[in-house]
């Protein structure tokens, strides 16, 4: 017996120094730090297994990589618009945009020296709501395209609807049209390479973002490509929250399926374009990359009232930048702040600016699906719900199906739609976009579909979470330890 416990004693103790080793040879915030050393060193060994799959960074050399490719097109324009908003702050001319008030303007122009996002004014924007609305516009767009057609997204299945488009992309890579699609190979880890062949074959280009490295394995579950977008001949965009799959029209396990996407025609693709080609450059081999020509930036005659911005975030980079403009959009709110997402899980900064917020007399409001599609990330989204309620933030789970929008307006006057969720996965670990648009209508038009949402909806207040049993509210509390690095 004591040379078994000396065993496990030597055990212990290197497998809490292996711990600690790994966890600090790395910088990482201070929450993700704890709680990868809790799953170290209560798990030992198994706890190494996940750490390879989930906590391995970026290599130094893939961080380079994506951080030497140049926003393709738009870097004069981005600095002569960092001009023209000093000159505004400053009153020196008329204003150049159409900025409801300085808030505003200090959000662009963050946004403007955090990502290089260009303004873009004039734009028309349609809202879908529904995947059958949104695939059918779609597919008329590729119908209808004669240069190139750009496209991105975390999941393109090999089901129903992925056939269709698939043989979409076919006909027009038949016709000359360039046909280059980015897709994340672990969201895409169902798609046989067979089904990309085809495309090839007809002449047009498909990548892995962070691809296999040994067979069929990815041995990366971090740091994925979470980004939706379409562009087509440098004049219409798509953005949002729908990926190509058949669960996106309702057809899964989760039934109904309540997103959000936005159909853009105006300046606004340029930001889509060159954020398409950052990450393409990033991704394939060198003689594939592509590079200005007039052809992907064309100009374009949309006459829409809609401002916007086109922003990116991701583990390259050392700045949050859809979670500080977030924060930012909710400490400027004066009357209302309304969120939905499919994961909250916000981290400490997050959770104060809504507690701020609510508890200076403004409207927040949270809407969370009723079901999960990941257990343990629900079960914490549960969670952080709760712990807000003390603050006046207000819970309304969702029950006509699984809401997997991700959006939030503020004061009926400006509103985001993207990719990221309010979780610290989407602001750390995963690759987004979102539109940031500065327009009265279109919050409006935002604002009305979540009070719609709301007939739906049940009200999560204190009761609701008090009738919970102990075994919901434990795993709750258990899943919150591990919120850092879900």
């Amino acid at each position: 017996m004591t040379f078994i416990s000396s065993i496990l004693y030597i055990i212990i103790l290197l497998n809490t120094f292996a711990a600690i080793v790994t966890v600090f040879r790395e910088p990482r915030e201070i929450a993700a730090t704890w709680g990868w050393l809790i799953v170290l060193v209560m798990l030992p060994v198994i706890g190494f297994i996940i750490y390879f799959f989930f906590g391995r960074r970026i290599r130094k050399k893939r961080i380079f990589n994506l951080r030497a490719q140049e926003t393709v097109g738009l870097q004069e324009l981005v600095e002569q618009q960092q001009r023209d908003l000093a000159y505004t702050k400053e009153k020196i001319g008329p204003a150049k945009f159409r900025f409801k008030n300085p808030y505003q303007e200090d959000l662009a122009s963050f946004f403007l020296e955090a990502d290089d996002a260009i303004i873009t004014e004039n734009n028309d924007v349609e809202m879908f709501l529904d995947g059958e609305e949104k695939f059918n516009r779609l597919k008329g767009d590729i119908k209808n395209a004669k240069h190139h057609i750009h496209m991105l997204y975390y999941i393109f299945n090999q089901d129903e609807i992925g056939e269709e488009i698939m043989q979409l992309l076919i006909d027009k890579a038949q016709q000359g049209v360039e046909v280059l699609v980015i897709y994340d190979a672990l969201g895409s880890r169902k798609t046989r390479n067979t089904f990309w062949k085809r495309l090839h074959e007809a002449g047009g280009q498909s990548v892995a973002f962070f691809g296999y490295t040994l067979g069929f394995i990815n041995w990366r579950i971090n740091y994925r490509n979470h980004r939706k977008i379409v562009v087509i001949d440098g004049k219409i965009g798509y953005i949002g929250g729908f990926n190509v799959g058949d669960e996106y029209l309702g057809k899964g396990s989760l039934g109904a399926w309540r997103d959000t996407h936005l159909r853009i025609v105006g300046d606004a693709v340029y930001s889509m374009q060159s954020r398409f080609f950052v990450d393409w450059n990033a991704a394939v081999k060198e003689e594939q990359r592509r590079e200005f020509i007039p052809e992907y930036f064309p100009l374009t005659k949309a006459k829409g009232d809609n401002t916007i911005q086109i922003v990116s975030t991701g583990p390259d980079s050392d700045v949050q930048k859809i979670k500080f403009g977030l924060v930012k959009m909710i400490l400027m709110a004066k009357k209302s702040v309304w969120i939905q997402t499919p994961y909250f899980i916000p981290d400490e900064t997050v959770q104060e600016a809504l507690s701020i917020a609510a508890m200076s007399g403004v409207d927040v409001r949270v809407m969370i699906p009723c079901k999960p599609d990941h257990p343990v990330v629900y079960r914490a989204t549960e969670y952080y719900s709760s712990q807000l309620l003390n603050s006046g933030v207000k819970i309304y789970v969702y029950q006509n199906g699984f809401l997997h929008a991700k959006t939030m307006v503020v004061d009926g006057e400006m509103a985001t739609v993207g990719t990221s969720n309010f979780d610290m996965r989407s602001f750390r670990l995963n690759f987004e976009v979102n539109a940031f648009v500065f327009n009265e209508q279109f919050a409006k038009q935002v604002e009305e579909d979540f009070m719609n949402d709301l007939k739906n909806c049940t009200i999560a207040n204190e009761k609701y979470f008090e009738k919970q049993d102990r075994w919901k509210r434990f795993k709750q509390k258990f899943s919150r330890l591990f919120a850092p690095i879900l």
